[in-house]
């Protein structure tokens, strides 16, 4: 049989070629910096070249250690199902997932009798509260969070693409004084989703109606009551074509031929060493298999 590196030598070279930085791995691992140097050098001496690009604060791999890290990582992710398996008892997995109220309705429910069918042993945990990027790590394992963009530091996967639609009541579109030109706006309040406060600016800018006042600015941290408010007559919601679209709601309508791309789009976020752990695996590859990603 031929002679092997020690596995806590791969390990190491695993975690820090994923993290991209000793300190992180060797925190992960429960060893100190030099420790953990230790190991990463002693598989590049096994292997007889250099896996790293040395930098001030972090590890980058090379081209030897993309390779092998293509070679190493799906071997020692079975190695941690297996384990996990076997020490487990009966295989029931848990993810803790942080999800806006509206995309778990439009976008999530449909299709997650599909994930149980597939991962019947995965179970999940949804929190609605909101702010779930700044409770990684903590209380949640992954959050699908409606951002500008993410702190580079965790791995985020943007989910859409989207435009800013103005949405009313169809009276607003077709009663006997319709809303017909951005600068009608002054006429009616504002609904606005404090995730996404930036998108009414973005409009009315796109629109060329800057400095046109609504005649209120109403917030909310919930879509699904957003569109019940603008279906009611309270106001108009500047909100996604998604959430226009997935609605079909015959009370709502359009206001606004206007084509605006929204600064926002959904992300799938977790910290980078969640990944290693199986529920978020599986979850993450079902979420891009079955609703895809944007670049």
């Amino acid at each position: 049989m031929r002679r092997l590196p020690p596995l806590g030598a791969i390990e190491a070279f695993v975690q820090v070629a994923r993290l991209g930085s000793v300190k992180a791995a060797a925190d992960e691992l429960s060893l100190s910096a030099p420790a953990l140097s230790r190991r990463v050098q002693a598989l590049e001496r096994f292997i007889g070249k250099p896996l790293f690009e040395r930098r001030h604060q972090a590890m980058a791999l090379n081209g030897d250690g993309e390779r092998l890290l293509g070679l190493l990582a799906p071997v020692m992710d079975q190695l941690s199902d297996a384990v996990e398996a076997m020490t487990s008892g009966a295989e029931l997995l848990r993810l803790r997932l942080g999800v806006l109220p509206l995309y778990a309705s439009q976008r999530l429910f449909p299709y997650l009798g599909d994930l149980r069918r597939k991962h019947p042993e995965l179970h999940l945990d949804i929190d609605t509260a909101g702010h779930g990027v700044a409770r990684l790590g903590d209380s949640l394992d992954v959050a699908i969070t409606l951002a500008r963009d993410v702190d580079p530091t965790l791995h985020a996967e943007r989910l859409d693409r989207n435009s800013v639609y103005v949405i009313g009541a169809t009276a607003l579109a077709e009663g006997p004084n319709p809303l017909t030109r951005p600068e009608q706006l002054s006429r009616v309040t504002a609904l606005v989703h404090r995730e996404m406060a930036e998108a009414f600016d973005a409009w009315r800018i796109a629109a060329g109606v800057r400095d046109v006042e609504p005649l209120a600015i109403d917030y909310f941290d919930s879509g699904p009551l957003m569109l019940e408010a603008a279906a009611q007559g309270l106001g108009v919601a500047f909100m996604h074509e998604s959430h226009f679209v997935d609605a079909a709601d015959p009370r709502l309508a359009r206001l606004f031929d206007i084509e605006v791309e929204s600064p926002y789009s959904y992300w799938f976020v977790c910290r980078p060493r969640a990944l290693q752990q199986k529920p978020v695996r599986l979850f993450r590859e079902w979420l891009v298999e079955t609703l895809g990603t944007e670049n």
